[in-house]
């Protein structure tokens, strides 16, 4: 059973990206169309689609990320999860999946998430435009009190 379920939309990413990919193929299209303009025009593209949304599941046993079309995906389970707590990064953290000092971001919009103390002491941290409704969902799911 699915406890919580959000699509979180990459605005600024899809923008930003998207009018890269527009620019970078009328350059190729108008200018000689070179091997190396073409290889990043390619991996824009792929960027483009594995990126543009992050969705969070909070189910019985698991919290469950995908990134855009679910080909890359990260599974936690509630029984290894020690803590949850809403939390703010910095602007410099960025988007995607990024090493930070004390663990790891799943992010692709803004700077809300909520990080997730691991039994191993592991942090891992999910962004999200939802931050107190993945918190309670995560709390409730873990039998965590507030």
């Amino acid at each position: 059973m699915i406890r919580y379920r959000h699509r979180q939309l990459g605005a600024l990413v899809l923008v930003v990206g998207g009018l890269s990919v527009l620019l970078l193929a009328v350059l190729l299209y108008f200018v000689e169309a070179h091997p190396v303009g073409i290889a990043v025009l390619i991996l824009l593209v792929l960027c483009l689609s594995l990126f543009p949304t992050l969705t969070v599941e909070v189910t019985e046993t698991d919290i469950l990320l995908k990134f855009g079309l679910g080909l890359i995906r990260k599974r936690f389970l509630l029984s290894a999860v020690r803590s949850a707590k809403a939390v703010r990064n910095r602007w410099y953290f960025g988007w995607g999946i990024r090493m930070l000092p004390k663990g790891l971001l799943y992010n692709v919009s803004g700077l809300d998430a909520v990080e997730l103390e691991m039994m191993d002491g592991s942090i891992h941290r999910i962004g999200t435009d939802q931050p107190a409704e993945l918190l309670r969902a995560i709390r409730d799911a873990c039998g965590m009190t507030s």
